[in-house]
Parts: structure tokens; C-alpha cells; sequence
């Protein structure tokens, strides 16, 4: 059941993006290393000129193909659940990453449309 369009990724970017870099400072991310407060931040910086470049509906000079925005975000939520384990992150900093690593996949998961990352993948 796979609902998550094409529109709706390109409406949840830029929050989300903005997101990834005030929640740390608000949640005090960075005791266990400071690499969990900088990683969400540098990783929201990159997402918004991700979504600013990438061709959908609120990309504005639409550089980059969706297919490749899908890889990249795939990478990102990989990334931030390997994270954790490789950089020995605790408390929040651990839980942090978990829940967004998993909600990053979760909707590359869900992606409903004309393009895929399965067969890029398989």
C-alpha cells in the first residue's frame, strides 16, 4: 500500500529540511558526541538545496531528477540509522537518528508514482 506521491514528497521537504537543522539546537542534541548535533544540521543544510534543486513541484531550478533525490534520501536514512552504532551515540542523540532514519525510509518505502528506486536498487 503505497500512498506517498510524488506532490506530497515535494511539500514535506522543505520542513523536514528545516527541521533536521533547528531540532538539535532546541533538543540539545550533541552529549553523547558532538558529531549528533553538526550531522543533523549539515545533512538539513544539504537537503534544502537538495529540494531547491530537484525537478518537482517546489524545486525551483529543477537540476536534479526525482529518481535521484529518492537515492539520495534512501542514503541519507541509512545513514542516519548506521550512524548511531558507528559513532557510539546515546540517549536522545541515539533515539534521534533511529526515528529519523526510519522516517526517511519509511517514505522513500512508501513512494508511490511513476518513478522507483527499485529497480535502481535491485
Amino acid at each position: 500500500m503505497k500512498f506517498v506521491t510524488k506532490k506530497m514528497h515535494a511539500y514535506i521537504d522543505y520542513p523536514v529540511a528545516l527541521a533536521l537543522i533547528i531540532l538539535p539546537f532546541v533538543l540539545g542534541l550533541g552529549e553523547s558526541n558532538a558529531i549528533a548535533l553538526y550531522a543533523s544540521v549539515i545533512t538539513g543544510v544539504a537537503a534544502l538545496l537538495l529540494t531547491f534543486l530537484t525537478d518537482h513541484q517546489t524545486g525551483v531550478v529543477k537540476l536534479v531528477s526525482y529518481k535521484l533525490h529518492l537515492i539520495v534520501d534512501f542514503t541519507v536514512g541509512f545513514t542516519f540509522l548506521v550512524l548511531p552504532f558507528v559513532l557510539d551515540f546515546h540517549g536522545l542523540d541515539f533515539a534521534y537518528y533511529i526515528a529519523n532514519g526510519l522516517a526517511v525510509l519509511m517514505v522513500v518505502g512508501l513512494h508511490k508514482g511513476e518513478e522507483s528506486i527499485k529497480p535502481i536498487l535491485a
